[in-house]
């Protein structure tokens, strides 16, 4: 398939270069353009502009920070809205609010282009190995249409119905997450206070009804307190206002959510923006009189 891809961060890249090693033909567009040059450098073409990436393809992907940025890379000048061809498909894979995408949807059904919101979730890890969770709102046709190419992005591509629900989904994600990192940090601060061999308890719950993969995956940098990159803290704290917003408009209380809401507004404003998630636990080791 020919395929724009338009974000070349974290998750992009390397999402953008599995699709490229599965054969299709792929050009990629990124407001840094050096982000492009190593997927250039395998093959890949390279667009100057969201309307040239999106200029003959038959799928274009976006994978970018915020509403706003997809926004400007859809519909603002040189947007790729313009360059797209009736019968094309918008793989909309970042994590927006389910009204913006609702909005776009429309936006883009005037000119007979159709757009599934798709974000995902399994961090960085994840789209190196092709293992993310995908999870679709929008026209199920369209979704059957591209899903050969989501089977090489993904573990799992689950439809979860109309224009919206894919945010909503993800917005689900990404509060159970907040919750699980949290339940994570606390429990190995109360293991690290107690003194006992807190490696070997970890193992041991991690083998339990304690177990999930935030346990398994970022229980080490806990321990360790290092957070090297898997999900940035400032983006994570963007999808929890996205979160927290909806769950406003429906008059659903989260309360865990907005605490961890918290930790992360503090974690950014001291400068840990850019660190993994995970380092919601130096905020829990602190407050625990773990770190002098």
């Amino acid at each position: 398939m020919r395929i724009g891809f338009i974000g070349l961060g974290t998750m992009g890249e390397p999402m953008a270069a599995r699709l490229l090693d599965a054969g299709h033909a792929v050009t990629v567009h990124n407001r840094t353009r050096a982000r492009e040059e190593p997927l250039a450098a395998r093959g890949a073409g390279r667009a100057a502009t969201p309307r040239e990436a999106a200029r003959a393809a038959e799928v274009l992907c976006t994978m970018v920070s915020d509403t706003p940025d997809v926004e400007a890379v859809l519909f603002g000048e040189d947007g790729a809205a313009a360059g797209l061809e009736p019968g094309a498909v918008v793989l909309e894979m970042s994590t927006i609010g389910p009204e913006a995408v609702r909005s776009m949807h429309a936006r883009l059904a005037e000119q007979h282009v159709s757009l599934l919101d798709a974000p995902v979730s399994g961090g960085s890890e994840g789209a190196q190995q092709g293992t993310l969770s995908i999870m679709v709102g929008g026209e199920e046709a369209a979704l059957e249409r591209v899903r050969p190419l989501l089977e090489v992005l993904g573990k799992t591509v689950t439809y979860v119905g109309p224009s919206g629900a894919g945010q909503v989904a993800k917005a689900m994600n990404q509060v159970i997450v907040a919750g699980t990192y949290a339940a994570v940090a606390e429990g190995l601060a109360l293991g690290l206070a107690a003194g006992i061999d807190v490696e070997a308890a970890h193992r041991a719950v991690s083998g339990g009804a304690a177990g999930s993969w935030g346990l398994t995956n970022r229980g080490p940098n806990m321990l360790r307190n290092t957070y090297p990159l898997g999900f940035r803290v400032r983006l994570h704290r963007k999808d929890l206002g996205i979160a927290l917003d909806t769950a406003a408009a429906l008059g659903v209380p989260l309360p865990v959510a907005a605490y961890v809401a918290q930790l992360e507004t503090g974690l950014i404003k001291r400068g840990f923006g850019d660190e993994d998630v995970s380092a919601i636990a130096r905020v829990v080791r602190e407050q625990a009189g773990l770190e002098s």
